[in-house]
């Protein structure tokens, strides 16, 4: 049997966004979101290369012919290819200067799952009690934070808390971040675009993982973050490992809704 991601995936455009910049995959082995920058139709189209690029290795990264090594290398290297394609895009039309996006991802192997993170879009387990990020955001305040200069309660109403210092925009500079961490069958997993992240706190986020049902879980952390104000696309995808095989579901962008 092999294992596989049981998966519920909502986004939201919030309250204060006239479109949605977000996209997001999901599949049996492979979930990710990437949220999008550089204005609405331009931050639309860089997270759709990187959804839509990420996708492509969804079938070489499960043959069971690729070893650990070059499974790695494949996904790594997925995100030098979507910084060239946003340079190749960009060459061809002006005016998707300046646009990006995050991409935050787990694929999951018959023992581990594999964290792919550039960005401060985020990945986090959930034991059954306590919610821990797995990912590091890649901001100008997450780098005040390891070198103590500010806490994360700080953090948390900066005005800059979102001012990053790596994304995928074509400028070659980047160093994405990928982790092999062990996971059982049954255990949890949240994605989530800075859309949530910046409004809740993980205290707030991990109160509602334990009150709601798991069906109304995604609505109601977005319910949660549109009480706050919701200034920014909200993207989720909650999923389980579980020992059944599942049919392939790819989503991208607004199909997400």
């Amino acid at each position: 049997m092999v294992r596989s991601f049981r998966v519920l995936a909502a986004t939201d455009r919030g309250l204060v966004r006239e479109g949605n910049e977000d996209a997001g995959l999901v599949s049996p082995r492979l979930i990710a979101v990437a949220d999008g920058m550089g204005g609405h139709a331009a931050g639309e189209v860089a997270s759709h290369i990187a959804i839509t690029s990420l996708s492509s290795l969804g079938v070489v990264l499960d043959d069971t012919a690729i070893d650990e090594e070059s499974r790695e290398d494949l996904l790594l290297n997925i995100c030098y290819s979507i910084d060239q394609e946003i340079v190749d895009r960009t060459s061809e039309n002006p005016a998707l200067n300046g646009m990006g996006t995050t991409l935050t991802s787990l694929h999951l192997t018959d023992r581990t799952v594999e964290l792919l993170h550039i960005g401060d879009s985020r990945a986090y387990r959930w034991n059954g009690k306590r919610l821990s990020q797995l990912s590091i955001d890649h901001t100008v305040m997450q780098e005040l934070i390891d070198q103590g200069r500010l806490t994360p309660d700080e953090v948390h109403n900066h005005p800059q808390r979102s001012l990053l210092t790596q994304a995928l925009m074509g400028d070659s500079g980047i160093d994405p971040v990928l982790v092999c961490l062990d996971a059982a069958s049954g255990e949890k997993f949240l994605l989530c675009s800075d859309g949530l992240t910046s409004v809740l706190s993980d205290h707030e986020i991990e109160q509602i993982i334990k009150k709601s049902s798991e069906q109304d879980l995604l609505a109601d952390l977005i319910a949660a973050t549109k009480d706050k104000g919701a200034p920014d696309n909200i993207t989720l995808i909650w999923a389980e490992i579980v020992d059944e095989d599942l049919t392939y579901h790819e989503l991208l962008g607004a199909a997400l809704e």
